[in-house]
């Protein structure tokens, strides 16, 4: 099969991108654009550590093939603090209560609570389980996950940026 001639909007930004059609999201995410922010964990749906937000609903990148992408909104974890000077309200939570060991599933985590406070500005610690249902973590135990997602629930008031 030939390669196709994409446009990806991610983080705001326009991408023009020839992929062959099986590609996935997170493949042409990481090596085609740079953004290797979003990990390519179990390539099979079941980790989580490829959630990206596409058209305000976060998704497996990793199930998503890049075709399908085209033209709709891409949020990664890069696009979350685009200036790179401060951090967005849900990853200093994170940095603030521990909420990071390995980093590997860090930005899936993230981008899940993005999309749950986008909707739900207050969650209570069952909501953010359940949001966070899809998303495996080995290192944390998720205490202090759910921790950090309610303290920057309390920080942000809902009113999320990026």
């Amino acid at each position: 099969m030939r390669r196709r001639a994409i446009e990806l909007v991610v983080n705001g930004d326009r991408y023009e991108v020839a992929v062959e059609p099986w590609r996935s999201l997170a493949e042409v995410l990481r090596e085609d654009l740079g953004l290797t922010g979003t990990k390519i964990g179990c390539n099979h749906g079941d980790c989580g550590a490829c959630t990206v937000i596409l058209d305000g609903r976060s998704v497996c990148s990793c199930l998503t093939l890049a075709v399908e992408a085209e033209g709709l909104a891409i949020t990664t974890i890069e696009g979350l603090a685009p200036s790179g000077q401060e951090l967005h309200p849900l990853q200093q939570a994170f940095v603030e209560r521990g909420a990071v060991q390995c980093g590997f599933c860090t930005p899936g985590m993230i981008l899940n609570a993005k999309q749950l406070l986008d909707e739900t500005p207050r969650p209570s610690e069952e909501e953010i389980r359940h949001a966070l249902s899809g998303n495996l973590c080995r290192c944390t135990g998720y205490a202090k996950i759910v921790d950090a997602i309610r303290h920057a629930a309390g920080r942000t008031d809902g009113k999320e940026g990026g």
